[in-house]
């Protein structure tokens, strides 16, 4: 068997036959589904548990608005460490070892006294943080030839995670007769089996090299990856403006709460569907993403002014375009992280750098919406300045979505 070294951590030495290697490679994908189904459960879930946590532990309206926004700003604030941990450890044993994190989080939060709750928040959202800032840089040293693809694959099942906690949370504790506690607790069950599908890609012997740090310095100078930044960032801004408002726009509207509720998980599910789309629309050599990237920018307005002003009887529709437009602006922003990177460490570093910046920012977008809304007295006012931000998304992908890497660049 022939040897030979890489620079990029935690790949092996020996090169495996072709039936190993297609092997390893469908376990690889069976894991990042596994670890990946994970990564959204501890968020969504606490929707639909809201009222019940702040009658139980009698939160304020402040306390549970935090609640609610710490998992998302969580996500930006703890995005930095991804890449240290990363040279440290290599992203195969980080990933192993955010999801015992990640349980502990879970666990965390079922105990007295309710300042628990909040602790258990940030751990989670830590925790997730990280192996968000990971996975983009695993899966560009693992396929770096299917980026798209695999992208794809991680979003539709982060997703779909996602979706399906927040819709059987509420019904699983009429099934097994318990409390909100109950309901987080079985979260943990999901993650134990993450844990044993990466456990073996987790506890093999990876090496790091002194040289194979992560470029942050540079990438901050760079107009690329700042671009790229922006992008991700205004696409999750506006995704969790409508997770968090989209439901009380209907309502306004003459929506009952419960067919909002439908609604809402019927965009969450979408989204996954949504997300597979990119392969076919990015995936093309040497061409970039330049127009799927304004497509999905004018789509989200397309489908929030749908939302917001055209008649009741269409609103479905508009959903439709909502979800399906959502899951594809998603999967594309972090396929555009893989794509401009030309190696895992820049990918490592860019994707710290979008995430961190990106999340922070869209952890303020639902109470900036708000506060509109509120200054208002109405929804017109909240969409007209995210309609200037779709555009403004559509012109920063045109520069985001350029056939370039950053090597090229720095």
């Amino acid at each position: 068997m022939t040897q030979h070294s890489s620079s990029a951590p935690g790949i092996a030495t020996a090169l495996p036959s072709t039936g190993q290697q297609t092997t390893r490679r469908a376990g690889l994908i069976a894991g990042i589904i596994l670890v990946s189904v994970n990564l959204r459960p501890a968020i969504t879930s606490l929707g639909p548990l809201l009222p019940q946590i702040e009658k139980d532990l009698a939160l304020s309206g402040t306390g549970a608005g935090l609640l609610t926004m710490l998992p998302v700003l969580c996500l930006g604030v703890f995005a930095g460490l991804g890449p240290a941990l990363r040279h440290r450890f290599g992203e195969d044993r980080v990933l192993l070892g955010t999801l015992p994190v990640l349980l502990g989080g879970i666990l965390l939060r079922l105990l007295d006294p309710a300042a628990l709750l909040y602790v258990g928040t940030v751990v989670t959202g830590g925790a997730i943080a990280v192996a968000n800032v990971v996975l983009p840089s695993l899966i560009k040293r693992e396929f770096p030839d299917r980026v798209p693809l695999m992208m794809a694959t991680y979003t539709m099942a982060l997703t779909f995670g996602g979706a399906a906690a927040a819709g059987a949370v509420i019904p699983l504790q009429s099934v097994v007769d318990t409390d909100w506690r109950g309901s987080l607790g079985l979260l943990a069950v999901p993650v134990l089996v993450g844990v044993l599908a990466w456990l073996p890609f987790g506890l093999r012997r990876v090496g790091t090299q002194a040289d194979a740090r992560t470029p942050i310095g540079p990438l901050l100078r760079n107009r690329l990856a700042w671009l790229v930044t922006a992008f991700v960032g205004l696409e999750a801004l506006l995704a969790y403006v409508i997770f968090g408002w989209l439901p009380a726009i209907c309502v306004s509207r003459g929506m009952s709460e419960a067919a909002a509720g439908y609604m809402m998980s019927a965009i969450t599910f979408l989204q996954a569907a949504g997300s597979m789309v990119v392969p076919f629309f990015a995936d093309r050599g040497g061409r970039g993403q330049r127009g799927f990237c304004v497509v999905v920018s004018l789509g989200t307005a397309v489908g929030l002014v749908g939302v917001v002003v055209a008649p009741m009887w269409t609103i479905w529709l508009w959903a439709v375009v909502l979800g399906i437009i959502g899951g594809a602006a998603f999967s594309l922003a972090l396929t555009l992280i893989g794509l401009r990177a030309s190696d895992a460490d820049t990918a490592a570093g860019l994707s710290s750098m979008s995430q961190g910046v990106g999340y922070t920012m869209a952890a303020a977008g639902p109470f900036g919406v708000g506060a509109l809304h509120q200054l208002s007295g109405g929804w017109n006012l909240p969409l007209a300045v995210l309609v200037a931000l779709c555009v403004l998304m559509a012109v920063i992908g045109l520069g985001a979505g350029r056939d370039a890497t950053l090597s090229q660049q720095m």
